[in-house]
Protein backbone atom coordinates (compact mmCIF):
# COMPACT_ATOMS: atom_id res chain seq x y z
CA UNK A 1 0.00 0.00 0.00
CA UNK A 2 3.20 2.21 1.06
CA UNK A 3 4.43 1.89 -2.31
CA UNK A 4 1.18 2.08 -4.51
CA UNK A 5 1.16 5.71 -2.76
CA UNK A 6 4.70 6.56 -3.43
CA UNK A 7 4.32 5.65 -6.89
CA UNK A 8 1.48 7.85 -7.52
CA UNK A 9 3.12 11.22 -5.63
CA UNK A 10 6.03 10.46 -7.89
CA UNK A 11 3.72 10.19 -10.92
CA UNK A 12 2.07 13.83 -9.86
CA UNK A 13 4.76 15.35 -8.88
CA UNK A 14 6.51 14.22 -12.41
CA UNK A 15 2.92 15.54 -14.34
CA UNK A 16 2.95 18.71 -11.82
CA UNK A 17 6.86 19.47 -13.45
CA UNK A 18 5.93 19.01 -16.58
CA UNK A 19 2.97 21.16 -16.32
CA UNK A 20 5.33 24.10 -15.14
CA UNK A 21 7.68 23.37 -17.25
CA UNK A 22 5.41 23.35 -20.63
CA UNK A 23 3.25 26.79 -19.35
CA UNK A 24 5.36 29.56 -21.08
CA UNK A 25 4.41 33.57 -20.93
CA UNK A 26 5.55 34.99 -24.04
CA UNK A 27 6.05 38.70 -22.98
CA UNK A 28 4.74 41.90 -25.13
CA UNK A 29 6.13 42.96 -28.54
CA UNK A 30 6.92 38.91 -28.78
CA UNK A 31 5.91 35.80 -30.43
CA UNK A 32 6.96 32.29 -30.41
CA UNK A 33 7.29 30.19 -33.17
CA UNK A 34 5.44 26.55 -32.35
CA UNK A 35 6.26 23.02 -34.38
CA UNK A 36 3.81 20.16 -33.44
CA UNK A 37 5.69 16.61 -34.62
CA UNK A 38 8.18 18.45 -36.68
CA UNK A 39 5.55 20.61 -38.30
CA UNK A 40 4.92 24.52 -37.67
CA UNK A 41 1.46 24.50 -35.75
CA UNK A 42 1.18 27.90 -34.34
CA UNK A 43 2.05 31.41 -33.35
CA UNK A 44 2.01 32.34 -30.08
CA UNK A 45 1.45 36.41 -29.83
CA UNK A 46 2.18 37.92 -25.92
CA UNK A 47 0.51 36.33 -22.83
CA UNK A 48 -0.09 33.04 -20.97
CA UNK A 49 0.30 29.53 -23.32
CA UNK A 50 0.41 25.78 -22.46
CA UNK A 51 2.82 23.36 -24.60
CA UNK A 52 2.19 19.57 -25.24
CA UNK A 53 5.03 17.77 -23.81
CA UNK A 54 6.77 15.67 -25.60
CA UNK A 55 4.63 16.71 -28.96
CA UNK A 56 5.14 20.40 -29.16
CA UNK A 57 8.47 22.59 -29.72
CA UNK A 58 8.66 26.28 -29.71
CA UNK A 59 11.22 26.63 -32.97
CA UNK A 60 11.98 30.65 -32.61
CA UNK A 61 11.65 33.14 -30.09
CA UNK A 62 11.18 36.57 -32.34
CA UNK A 63 11.43 40.14 -31.07
CA UNK A 64 8.55 41.78 -32.66
CA UNK A 65 9.79 45.16 -32.23
CA UNK A 66 11.76 47.70 -34.96
CA UNK A 67 15.21 46.59 -34.67
CA UNK A 68 18.76 48.15 -35.73
CA UNK A 69 21.87 46.21 -37.60
CA UNK A 70 25.35 47.92 -37.85
CA UNK A 71 26.93 46.25 -40.44
CA UNK A 72 30.72 46.39 -41.17
CA UNK A 73 32.27 48.68 -43.88
CA UNK A 74 32.09 47.56 -47.15
CA UNK A 75 34.40 47.62 -49.56
CA UNK A 76 33.03 49.61 -52.85
CA UNK A 77 34.56 50.81 -56.50
CA UNK A 78 32.92 54.06 -57.76
CA UNK A 79 32.37 54.65 -61.72
CA UNK A 80 35.70 56.77 -61.78
CA UNK A 81 37.64 53.73 -60.03
CA UNK A 82 38.12 55.18 -56.91
CA UNK A 83 37.92 52.53 -54.36
CA UNK A 84 35.89 53.44 -50.72
CA UNK A 85 34.58 52.12 -47.78
CA UNK A 86 30.65 52.03 -46.72
CA UNK A 87 28.97 51.03 -43.91
CA UNK A 88 25.22 50.89 -43.47
CA UNK A 89 22.73 50.56 -41.17
CA UNK A 90 19.52 48.75 -41.88
CA UNK A 91 16.17 49.92 -39.51
CA UNK A 92 14.09 46.60 -39.91
CA UNK A 93 11.10 44.81 -38.07
CA UNK A 94 9.29 41.13 -38.48
CA UNK A 95 5.64 41.29 -39.82
CA UNK A 96 5.56 37.38 -40.52
CA UNK A 97 6.76 35.21 -37.71
CA UNK A 98 6.26 31.96 -39.84
CA UNK A 99 7.88 33.36 -42.92
CA UNK A 100 11.00 34.55 -40.57
CA UNK A 101 11.35 31.11 -39.28
CA UNK A 102 11.34 29.23 -41.95
CA UNK A 103 11.67 31.41 -45.12
CA UNK A 104 15.99 31.72 -44.83
CA UNK A 105 18.27 29.97 -42.55
CA UNK A 106 20.39 33.41 -41.39
CA UNK A 107 18.08 36.36 -42.17
CA UNK A 108 20.38 39.07 -40.60
CA UNK A 109 23.35 37.10 -42.60
CA UNK A 110 21.17 37.28 -45.84
CA UNK A 111 20.38 40.73 -45.38
CA UNK A 112 23.55 41.62 -44.91
CA UNK A 113 24.88 40.36 -48.17
CA UNK A 114 22.19 41.50 -50.34
CA UNK A 115 23.02 44.83 -48.86
CA UNK A 116 26.45 44.40 -49.58
CA UNK A 117 25.48 43.70 -53.27
CA UNK A 118 23.07 46.02 -53.89
CA UNK A 119 25.71 48.77 -52.32
CA UNK A 120 28.16 47.66 -55.00
CA UNK A 121 25.45 47.21 -57.59
CA UNK A 122 24.61 51.63 -57.29
CA UNK A 123 27.87 52.77 -56.23
CA UNK A 124 29.24 51.24 -59.62
CA UNK A 125 26.83 53.67 -61.39
CA UNK A 126 28.16 56.82 -59.57
CA UNK A 127 31.35 58.80 -59.85
CA UNK A 128 33.16 60.15 -56.51
CA UNK A 129 31.27 63.12 -56.16
CA UNK A 130 27.82 61.40 -57.24
CA UNK A 131 28.44 59.27 -54.28
CA UNK A 132 29.49 61.57 -51.21
CA UNK A 133 26.61 64.10 -52.87
CA UNK A 134 23.73 61.19 -53.28
CA UNK A 135 23.40 59.81 -49.74
CA UNK A 136 19.29 60.44 -49.59
CA UNK A 137 18.89 58.86 -53.58
CA UNK A 138 21.19 55.87 -52.18
CA UNK A 139 19.51 55.32 -49.20
CA UNK A 140 15.77 55.43 -50.39
CA UNK A 141 16.88 53.29 -53.79
CA UNK A 142 18.58 50.31 -51.19
CA UNK A 143 15.56 50.72 -49.04
CA UNK A 144 12.84 49.91 -51.78
CA UNK A 145 15.59 47.03 -53.29
CA UNK A 146 16.04 45.38 -49.86
CA UNK A 147 12.30 45.62 -48.90
CA UNK A 148 10.96 43.91 -52.06
CA UNK A 149 13.39 41.16 -51.45
CA UNK A 150 12.93 40.63 -47.88
CA UNK A 151 9.27 40.50 -48.15
CA UNK A 152 9.87 36.51 -48.72
CA UNK A 153 11.39 36.27 -45.10
CA UNK A 154 8.28 38.31 -43.23
CA UNK A 155 10.82 40.99 -42.79
CA UNK A 156 9.99 44.65 -43.36
CA UNK A 157 12.76 47.03 -43.93
CA UNK A 158 11.93 50.74 -42.90
CA UNK A 159 15.20 52.60 -43.43
CA UNK A 160 18.41 52.41 -44.62
CA UNK A 161 21.18 54.61 -44.25
CA UNK A 162 24.77 55.19 -45.43
CA UNK A 163 26.82 55.86 -41.86
CA UNK A 164 30.41 56.86 -43.28
CA UNK A 165 31.82 56.84 -46.78
CA UNK A 166 35.37 57.00 -45.76
CA UNK A 167 37.76 57.43 -49.57
CA UNK A 168 41.40 56.26 -49.91
CA UNK A 169 43.65 59.04 -47.75
CA UNK A 170 44.95 60.70 -50.89
CA UNK A 171 41.25 61.18 -51.92
CA UNK A 172 40.82 62.41 -48.70
CA UNK A 173 43.97 64.97 -48.48
CA UNK A 174 42.54 66.15 -52.08
CA UNK A 175 39.29 66.85 -51.42
CA UNK A 176 40.71 68.76 -48.07
CA UNK A 177 42.75 70.72 -50.34
CA UNK A 178 40.41 72.00 -52.82
CA UNK A 179 37.92 72.62 -49.89
CA UNK A 180 40.40 74.79 -48.70
CA UNK A 181 41.09 76.27 -52.01
CA UNK A 182 37.39 77.11 -52.39
CA UNK A 183 36.99 78.28 -49.13
CA UNK A 184 40.10 81.39 -49.51
CA UNK A 185 38.11 81.70 -53.04
CA UNK A 186 34.99 82.47 -51.14
CA UNK A 187 37.10 84.60 -48.65
CA UNK A 188 38.23 86.61 -50.95
CA UNK A 189 35.09 87.31 -53.38
CA UNK A 190 33.55 88.23 -50.10
CA UNK A 191 36.19 90.44 -49.48
CA UNK A 192 36.50 92.10 -53.06
CA UNK A 193 33.02 92.34 -53.07
CA UNK A 194 33.17 94.52 -49.37
CA UNK A 195 35.88 96.59 -50.57
CA UNK A 196 33.39 97.53 -53.49
CA UNK A 197 30.75 98.03 -51.39
CA UNK A 198 32.43 100.31 -49.53
CA UNK A 199 33.74 102.27 -52.66
CA UNK A 200 30.18 102.68 -53.51
CA UNK A 201 29.36 104.02 -50.60
CA UNK A 202 32.91 106.77 -50.04
CA UNK A 203 32.07 107.63 -53.37
CA UNK A 204 28.53 108.37 -53.08
CA UNK A 205 29.58 110.15 -50.01
CA UNK A 206 31.66 112.49 -52.12
CA UNK A 207 29.09 112.88 -54.42
CA UNK A 208 26.42 113.67 -52.01
CA UNK A 209 28.82 115.76 -50.44
CA UNK A 210 29.76 117.40 -53.49
CA UNK A 211 26.04 118.42 -54.37
CA UNK A 212 25.23 119.53 -50.87
CA UNK A 213 28.18 122.12 -51.13
CA UNK A 214 26.78 123.20 -54.49
CA UNK A 215 23.64 123.57 -53.15
CA UNK A 216 24.93 125.51 -50.14
CA UNK A 217 27.45 127.88 -52.45
CA UNK A 218 24.28 128.49 -54.63
CA UNK A 219 21.89 129.54 -51.95
CA UNK A 220 24.70 131.55 -50.86
CA UNK A 221 25.30 133.43 -53.71
CA UNK A 222 21.09 133.75 -54.12
CA UNK A 223 21.29 135.26 -51.08
CA UNK A 224 23.92 137.83 -51.42
CA UNK A 225 22.78 138.75 -54.85
CA UNK A 226 19.77 139.56 -53.35
CA UNK A 227 20.99 141.62 -50.29
CA UNK A 228 23.05 143.36 -53.30
CA UNK A 229 19.84 144.03 -55.05
CA UNK A 230 18.29 145.35 -51.93
CA UNK A 231 21.34 147.41 -50.92
CA UNK A 232 21.22 149.24 -54.60
CA UNK A 233 17.21 149.54 -54.44
CA UNK A 234 17.77 151.38 -51.13
CA UNK A 235 20.72 153.04 -52.41
CA UNK A 236 18.75 154.36 -55.51
CA UNK A 237 15.47 154.85 -53.68
CA UNK A 238 17.72 157.45 -51.03
CA UNK A 239 19.18 159.02 -54.25
CA UNK A 240 15.63 159.41 -55.83
CA UNK A 241 14.63 161.37 -52.97
CA UNK A 242 17.52 163.61 -52.74
CA UNK A 243 17.09 164.49 -55.88
CA UNK A 244 12.79 164.69 -55.16
CA UNK A 245 13.63 166.91 -51.85
CA UNK A 246 16.70 169.15 -53.31
CA UNK A 247 13.97 169.46 -56.46
CA UNK A 248 11.42 170.33 -54.18
CA UNK A 249 13.32 172.76 -52.22
CA UNK A 250 14.16 174.41 -55.67
CA UNK A 251 10.75 174.64 -56.66
CA UNK A 252 9.92 176.43 -53.14
CA UNK A 253 12.88 178.43 -53.72
CA UNK A 254 11.43 179.84 -56.93
CA UNK A 255 7.76 179.88 -55.40
CA UNK A 256 9.27 182.15 -52.78
CA UNK A 257 11.24 183.83 -54.85
CA UNK A 258 8.12 184.30 -57.44
CA UNK A 259 5.65 185.43 -54.79
CA UNK A 260 8.10 188.69 -53.57
CA UNK A 261 8.02 189.66 -57.20
CA UNK A 262 11.45 190.22 -57.45
CA UNK A 263 13.09 192.95 -60.07
CA UNK A 264 15.45 192.86 -62.78
CA UNK A 265 18.00 193.97 -60.52
CA UNK A 266 17.87 191.10 -58.02
CA UNK A 267 17.62 188.34 -61.18
CA UNK A 268 20.70 189.85 -62.37
CA UNK A 269 22.14 189.35 -58.75
CA UNK A 270 20.97 185.99 -58.38
CA UNK A 271 22.09 185.04 -62.37
CA UNK A 272 26.05 186.62 -61.11
CA UNK A 273 25.31 184.37 -58.21
CA UNK A 274 24.86 181.43 -60.43
CA UNK A 275 27.68 181.63 -62.67
CA UNK A 276 30.32 182.30 -60.11
CA UNK A 277 29.33 179.08 -58.61
CA UNK A 278 29.77 177.72 -62.49
CA UNK A 279 33.30 179.59 -62.54
CA UNK A 280 34.46 178.60 -59.11
CA UNK A 281 38.10 177.97 -61.17
CA UNK A 282 37.72 174.48 -61.84
CA UNK A 283 36.24 175.27 -65.44
CA UNK A 284 39.35 175.71 -67.93
CA UNK A 285 37.22 177.88 -70.64
CA UNK A 286 33.97 180.13 -70.07
CA UNK A 287 31.48 181.48 -72.49
CA UNK A 288 29.81 184.65 -71.10
CA UNK A 289 26.06 185.74 -72.81
CA UNK A 290 26.38 188.90 -74.08
CA UNK A 291 23.21 190.01 -71.61
CA UNK A 292 26.14 188.43 -68.59
CA UNK A 293 28.46 191.18 -70.48
CA UNK A 294 26.38 194.20 -70.35
CA UNK A 295 24.95 193.30 -66.63
CA UNK A 296 28.40 192.82 -65.61
CA UNK A 297 29.78 196.44 -66.88
CA UNK A 298 26.13 198.06 -65.60
CA UNK A 299 27.56 196.30 -62.11
CA UNK A 300 31.31 197.96 -62.79
CA UNK A 301 29.67 201.44 -63.40
CA UNK A 302 28.15 201.33 -60.46
CA UNK A 303 30.37 200.26 -58.11
CA UNK A 304 32.41 203.23 -59.26
CA UNK A 305 29.57 205.36 -58.38
CA UNK A 306 29.41 204.25 -55.26
CA UNK A 307 33.82 203.97 -54.46
CA UNK A 308 33.64 207.88 -55.67
CA UNK A 309 30.39 209.14 -53.50
CA UNK A 310 32.33 207.39 -50.69
CA UNK A 311 35.88 209.50 -51.44
CA UNK A 312 33.77 212.64 -51.76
Amino acid sequence: MTGIIIAVSVVAFVILILLITNIHIVPQAHAYVIERLGSYHDTWKNGIHVKVPFIDRINKKVNMMEQVVDFPPQSVITKDNVRMQIDTIVYYQITDCKLYAYGVTNPIFAIENLTATTLRNMIGELDLDGTLTSRDTINTKMRMILDEATDAWGIKVNRVELKNIIPPREIQDAMEKQMKAERERRELILRAEGEKNSAILLAEGRKQSAILDAEAEKQAAILRAEAEREVKIREAEGEAEAILKVQQATAEGLRMLNAVKPGSEVLTLKTLDAFAKVADGKATKIIIPTELQSVASLATVIGETVKKDAEA
